[in-house]
């Protein structure tokens, strides 16, 4: 009995030891994994971001009529970016600060496992779409290379698709292979057809004119592109994470807690009592 016990023992402690996540194993980097809780956890848990993508991606439906009513000579297709466009990363956000760590630590991991949720109320819009004929492409900054895919376009395929995505096909994916900017693949999917609509959390997913700007450039870009905003341009909110922090910043990622800390008390349009 004893010897059953003790090889028991043996097996439970192998299994629970080989098949942990090795989060021991990611570096903890100095990236205020602490700022994290609150955007995640209004992510995760507020039934206002639940309403407000639902609201989005409702009336989406809405515009892409208007567009549909007029006729053109190109398919007309939809773009969209992938994380926290159409996948839910916000498990991987939670997972950082759990762990005191920080992109690109553990995200390979995620992708590759593929257990991403949908965005609320995106699936709903893609459907409608590829019953009206659009074409659906989806244009991210996951990363491929040529001879080996990284993290993977299989495991995003395979995720998309265990979600029900619509036209998640190789061919209707465009992942990153060389630059972060998104121009010529955005080029390269409007050579052959109209797009009506680009959707994404983050300006650059629209435009390289939000791209590596100051606050205050940024935000004169969204004047000069107001028209486009809520007919083809259509924005997902991001608490998170994404280039707004970067300007913050002034893009030195590679500044201290203490740091990143005074650059963002600096940036607040503070009132004095």
């Amino acid at each position: 009995m004893n010897m059953r016990k003790s090889l028991f023992t043996s097996v439970l402690v192998f299994f629970v030891t080989t098949t942990t996540v090795p989060a021991a194993d990611y570096k903890k980097v100095d990236l205020l994994p602490e700022q994290m809780i609150m955007p995640t956890a209004w992510v995760q848990t507020s039934a206002e971001y639940r309403a407000l993508t639902i609201t989005i991606y409702r009336m989406a439906k809405v515009i892409l009529d208007m567009h549909l009513a007029t006729p053109s000579d190109k398919p007309k297709a939809v773009v969209l970016d992938l994380d926290e466009t159409v996948l839910d990363n916000s498990p991987y956000q939670a997972m950082s600060v759990e762990y005191q760590t920080g992109y690109p630590n553990g995200w390979f991991d995620w992708v590759d496992a593929g257990q991403a949720e949908a965005t609320p109320g995106v699936l709903d819009f893609l459907h409608y779409a590829d019953q009206q004929g659009v074409q659906i492409f989806y244009l991210s900054n996951r990363k491929i290379k040529k001879d080996r895919l990284v993290p993977g376009m299989e495991n995003t395929l395979r995720n998309l698709r265990a979600l029900g995505a619509p036209q998640a096909e190789e061919s209707h994916m465009y992942l990153r292979s060389g630059s972060s900017s998104k121009e010529k693949r955005r080029q390269a999917i409007a050579e052959n057809h109209e797009v009506v609509m680009w959707f994404g959390d983050n300006l650059n997913d629209h435009s390289d004119d939000f791209k590596g700007k100051t606050i205050a450039e940024r935000k004169a870009a969204v004047d000069q592109h107001q028209d486009k905003f809520g007919t083809s341009f259509i924005v997902l909110p991001n608490p998170m994470y994404g280039e707004w922090e970067g300007a913050v910043y002034g893009y030195n990622w590679g500044a201290s807690s203490a740091e990143k800390t005074q650059m963002r008390k600096q940036s607040l349009n503070t009132w004095h009592p």
